[in-house]
């Protein structure tokens, strides 16, 4: 902040003294976020020699605006003249890199100039040019105001914004610091609002000038002493830069600027240099309001890693020293490494990773226990599986206490393995993460997660797909569903399953009753409805059908059948041991795919391979066309290329539905629209008998399905479409799928 720096005591700094005008500009670059420059001449080169600042400044969002006569070098003429042109400079820095910022800003070549244009093109720094209207003169301002958000710093004197005003010439700066008399808030006050008059056009004395009328400044054809500031060319910079770096008065300043610049950049920062949204403050704030517990419901694609995120970073502004404590729960190892990535771009810097496939304890303890003596910040990243193991849990207590508590995919919190090592949790902070709407899917689960978290619908915060579709944060959709019918065999052995489930069905409660046998049933019934034979056939046939028209299948997620897998937190999550079955289904659509076509490039991408990056990697480019994948995409993983999905497994499981379409409808600057093709089981017409003593289950079951069905349809382009494709069964079974919807969002 500006009131941090360590300012010259009569607020002069004058050249050959021991306050230069150098050490003003570094001082209050490194502690402002915008400042106005209201000068005559100006040169790039003063960004390049200030470069230490000016990256500091530009790397946290700093913005500047500057008023300058019509007097340009030829180089920096060029870049005023092209971006004017509409000429676009693409230049691949992150403005919030420190460190390849300043490199690029004190490379004083063609590429700084490149730099300098996409400076001004995309409004980092904004120029007009003037001149005295009616008269011969220019524009000799030199003075501006530097601002860090709430307090302010004015300065007026010789010292123009050239290489040469800054290293070469005896100059003077007498400095107003707002918040310091009443003088000097009266000056500030009176420049803002003459700046604010002529950058916005409105001061009746000056012309306003484009970039064909800016003059080159050649010493020969102007005669003014002041232009050779402007004719530095590099070699001269170089060597007035290497002098100015051995001064023994600078040589403190610029020390000085690197120790806070370092401390500034070892501070955690939100990652991009607009800040959060507003969506991201309210739900931090709601948090806050609702004593530090909540849920954050939000649809998958809507930023829940780091809205959670920026409720660390924001309670760890709090503190004097910056100190954040976190422990983050999630599913699996690969979102371990996700989280990693998210908590790094926040620059929260020590983070420790809790799975089977890292040593941790060491430093954990370290951490822990250097924290009792002095204070030190961390991140915990843990999977469920190690997370609820006595090797982890032992450290629990010796976590501090403001230490947040963050559980992605919370649902998972339900879970009997991990709930029961929550008995007496010590960490009052918690954030619990979760796409899935609490009162349509898992209530079970949900229940178990708002008493954890102390929340209930409509929770600390909210953010659903419908409003994250409609404000641009997902793309839109078209979704296909397709029936598909059993098999003779499968059929008969389905109802023969339906006819054992019928005398447990309950007309109160339209449900089946809650046992064992029950149970049993229910899953063996899935199991056919999951290996449906002819999903394979729809699938071949939705393919093959798109790459007659379109001569690819570029970009396509197939979400093949996983089998009956356990869902038990304690597994491996990165192992597929044991499912034999699952591995012959996946090869199965995987050798369909291929038949199509010899150059369709398809690949499985499962949680067992160690390739996964690289497979990745070349299915964004579309090296692999098509992904025939299991569960592993559904948590997680973050392919904004995706554009069409195929859902071929039923496992009934709503959670996975809502991930993998969120996955689908992530969005890409070469991607409009996404297309959905869900392949939904339902009982056969021809052989469904209205008088049997099936048909309530069978009812029940279709009605499960067109929950989900129209759930999807609703939000999506072509709702119409469903109701098509469902008509006769919705006719058969007296189902009203408008009704159905309006249930849905009723409760």
């Amino acid at each position: 902040m500006l009131k941090s720096v360590d300012w010259a005591d009569n607020r002069l700094y004058h050249s050959g003294g021991d306050w230069e005008p150098f050490q003003f500009y570094l001082d209050v670059l490194n502690e402002s976020n915008s400042f106005d420059l209201l000068l005559g001449y100006f040169s790039s080169a003063a960004i390049n020699v200030l470069s230490l600042g000016f990256a500091k400044f530009l790397s946290s969002g700093g913005k500047v605006r500057m008023i300058i006569n019509d007097v340009l070098s030829h180089d920096d003429k060029e870049v005023v003249k092209r971006v004017s042109d509409g000429y676009v400079y693409q230049i691949p820095f992150n403005l919030s890199n420190f460190d390849e910022l300043k490199s690029r800003l004190d490379d004083y070549d063609l590429h700084f100039f490149q730099c300098l244009g996409w400076l001004i093109q995309n409004k980092r720094i904004d120029i007009k040019i003037i001149r005295p209207l009616g008269k011969k003169g220019i524009s000799h301002y030199k003075c501006g105001i530097f601002s860090d958000g709430v307090d302010k710093v004015g300065f007026s004197g010789s010292c123009n914004f050239t290489a040469f005003g800054l290293l070469e010439n005896l100059e003077r700066i007498d400095t107003f610091n707002s918040w310091e008399d009443t003088r000097s808030n009266i000056w500030v006050r009176s420049q803002e609002e003459e700046f604010s008059d002529i950058f916005s056009g409105k001061a009746k004395f000056v012309e306003y000038l484009d970039a064909d009328e800016i003059k080159t400044a050649i010493l020969t054809h102007f005669g003014n002493t002041d232009i050779d500031q402007l004719l530095i060319n590099e070699q001269e910079l170089i060597q007035l830069k290497s002098e100015l770096f051995k001064s023994k008065r600078l040589k403190k300043a610029i020390e000085s600027s690197k120790k806070r610049i370092q401390i500034s950049l070892d501070a955690p920062r939100f990652p991009f240099a607009e800040g959060p949204r507003d969506y991201q403050i309210e739900a931090y704030n709601n948090w806050v309001a609702k004593s530090f517990h909540g849920i954050f419901a939000m649809a998958t694609g809507t930023g829940k890693t780091i809205t959670s995120l920026n409720c660390l970073l924001q309670e760890s502004a709090k503190t004097e020293e910056g100190i954040y404590h976190a422990i983050i729960l999630v599913p699996t190892i690969t979102l371990v490494n996700q989280w990693e990535d998210e908590a790094k771009s926040f620059n929260f810097q020590d983070v420790i990773k809790i799975s089977s496939k890292n040593k941790w304890e060491s430093t954990l303890a370290t951490s822990l226990s250097t924290n009792k003596r002095i204070p030190t910040s961390f991140v915990v990243i843990a999977t469920y599986a190690s997370f609820i193991k006595q090797k982890f849990l032992k450290y629990l207590p010796s976590f501090p206490s403001d230490t947040i508590f963050i559980a992605d995919e919370a649902h998972n919190i339900g879970s009997p393995s991990v709930l029961n090592k929550l008995v007496d949790f010590p960490l009052v902070k918690r954030i619990g993460l979760s796409a899935t709407p609490k009162r349509i899917y898992d209530p079970e689960g949900s229940e178990v997660m708002e008493a954890f978290f102390n929340d209930q619908a409509p929770y600390t915060y909210s953010f659903s797909m419908e409003r994250a579709i409609s404000e641009g944060i997902l793309c839109k959709y078209n979704y296909y569903p397709h029936i598909v019918s059993l098999t003779a065999e499968e059929f008969d052995e389905y109802i023969i399953i339906t006819k054992q489930l019928s005398k447990f069905f309950n007309g109160k409660t339209n449900d089946f009753d809650k046992n064992d046998i029950v149970e049993k049933l229910l899953l063996k019934r899935k199991r056919i409805i999951h290996k449906a034979e002819n999903k394979l056939t729809k699938t071949k046939s939705i393919l093959g059908r798109r790459f007659k028209e379109e001569g690819n299948l570029n970009y396509t997620f197939l979400y093949v059948p996983e089998g009956f897998v356990s869902e038990s937190i304690e597994q491996d999550e990165e192992s597929d041991d044991g499912f034999e079955e699952e591995t012959k289904i996946i090869n199965l659509y995987t050798k369909a795919v291929a038949e199509i076509d010899p150059n369709i490039m398809v690949n499985q991408f499962t949680s067992s391979m160690h390739d996964r990056n690289s497979i990745l990697d070349q299915f964004k480019v579309a090296k692999i066309q098509v992904l025939a994948s299991m569960k592993c995409l559904d948590e997680g993983v973050d392919i904004p290329r995706a554009e069409h999905a195929i859902f071929c497994s039923s496992t009934g499981n709503p959670r996975q539905f809502i991930q993998r379409r969120g996955r689908i409808l992530r969005k890409h600057i070469d991607k409009s629209i996404a297309t959905i093709h869900d392949l939904i089981v339902v009982p056969d017409l021809e052989a469904s008998d209205r008088s049997s003593d099936t048909f309530q289950t069978e009812k029940s079951l279709v009605e499960k399905e067109l929950e989900r069905v129209m759930y999807f349809a609703s939000l999506s382009i072509n709702p119409f479409h469903t109701e098509d494709v469902f008509k006769s069964i919705c006719e058969h079974y007296d189902l009203n799928i408008y009704t159905i919807h309006q249930n849905l969002k009723n409760q």
